[in-house]
């Protein structure tokens, strides 16, 4: 397919409308855009800012990948431009890339570069932007550590003249220099840096955490928040919240305790949001051989959360993504799956008093590795954005399509 085929096969906006556990109505009008990702692509994550929607993705070349961005004003996609190329890029469908805007009207992109050991042996690296993407500065690496492990899984987050980046750090995976086995632990780590590219110094928020789930971070008014899967001892991986109060990072605790034993990462990592005091988390667990999509409201910053509200439609495959819809709800989306390889992105919106609609098929996809994870971000009209992978037609390219909601 072209650069610019359509992501549906349709002329006409799709109106799906659904009625909500309340008194209210709820529509959801679906209108495909045009994607700016060429064939061979993957790996989409959308960010927003003052009304104007980055999409970023992975873009195969010969004979590695270029590391893309494109912004969409409300009505159409700028040209696409290059952040980086390389045929050492780490290309993974759960540790994808980003671009994100900054402070002081910056762009952020990292990437993740393959070390020379090759396969797990991979490292974080950041450039950024003060032209809005035309230049980018030479790349940095946020962690101190040079071992050939795994760093990545990475969430940011702008705080005031900074920006602070989250990453899961394998480090404790090497071994020590008298030849002491690592002890196989990944931890989750922090770091600043201004928006001239200097680095605040490397902290530790967790020394045990799940080895491949996508760590979210957002801003409260007291300050950052990050949402991870922990792994204790007796290998229970529940979602975490870890805050950072008057410079510290405090000890992170469960959104809930669903008690899920498991002995390997699911892979299905926590969405967040975060204005003011308020935070909203959603993730997937499969406490009890149930696999459950939930979300839970914190009213004091993440300090405390309230009983999870299951979202799913009884076959999550989880893969959550998370906004706020300005009125104190959210908008969550997640895979659900619909028998064998078909799944579908389903959306919904859910109140702090726990009004959850009717769920909205939003389009089909892939419960395969290759869809990758949906991606929502908001427009300056108040519409929404979805980026997926669409793998139908054999080779992955990236779609967009166009939410507008209505009561």
């Amino acid at each position: 397919m072209s650069r610019h085929s359509l992501s549906f096969i349709a002329a006409a906006a799709l109106v799906l409308g659904c009625s909500q556990d309340s008194a209210e109505d709820f529509t959801v009008t679906a209108t495909p855009e045009v994607s700016p990702a060429g064939t061979s692509s993957g790996e989409p994550f959308l960010s927003s800012t003052d009304g104007v929607v980055y999409m970023s993705w992975l873009e195969k070349t010969e004979p590695g990948h270029d590391l893309r961005f494109s912004r969409f004003d409300g009505a159409s996609w700028d040209e696409p431009m290059t952040v980086a190329s390389s045929d050492r890029f780490f290309v993974n469908w759960a540790d994808f890339p980003s671009i994100r805007p900054g402070p002081d009207g910056t762009l952020w992109a990292h990437w993740l570069q393959r070390g020379a050991a090759g396969g797990y042996d991979y490292g974080v690296r950041i450039a950024h932007s003060t032209d809005q993407g035309r230049t980018w500065s030479e790349p940095w690496t946020p962690h101190d550590d040079t071992s050939a492990t795994e760093h990545g899984f990475v969430s940011a987050t702008a705080d005031g003249d900074h920006i602070g980046f989250v990453w899961l750090d394998g480090r404790k995976y090497a071994d020590l220099p008298d030849g002491t086995p690592g002890s196989k632990e990944m931890t989750v780590r922090y770091r600043t840096v201004s928006s001239d590219g200097t680095p605040g110094p490397e902290m530790l928020i967790d020394g045990r955490v799940c080895d491949c789930c996508q760590t979210a971070t957002g801003m409260t008014s007291v300050g950052p928040v990050v949402a991870y899967r922990n792994r204790t001892e007796a290998e229970i991986r529940d979602i975490y919240v870890a805050r950072m109060v008057d410079g510290t990072w405090l000890e992170g605790a469960p959104v809930h305790d669903d008690g899920w034993e498991i002995a390997g990462c699911p892979v299905n990592g926590p969405a967040l949001t975060a204005s003011g005091e308020e935070v909203a988390v959603a993730w997937f667990t499969g406490a009890g051989d149930v696999p459950r999509t939930n979300l839970a409201f914190s009213k004091d910053g993440g300090a405390s959360f309230g009983a999870p509200i299951v979202i799913d439609d009884g076959s999550p495959l989880g893969r959550v993504d998370l906004l706020q819809a300005g009125d104190g709800s959210v908008i969550v989306v997640w895979l659900e799956g619909t028998g064998g390889e078909g799944a579908e992105v389903r959306l919904r919106r859910v109140t702090p008093d726990g009004d959850v609609t009717e769920s909205v098929a939003v389009t089909t996809t892939s419960a395969e590795r290759p869809s990758g994870f949906p991606r929502l971000a908001q427009t300056g009209d108040g519409a929404l954005l979805l980026a997926w992978t669409d793998v139908s037609g054999g080779e992955p390219q990236v779609r967009v399509t166009k939410l507008q909601l209505g009561r």
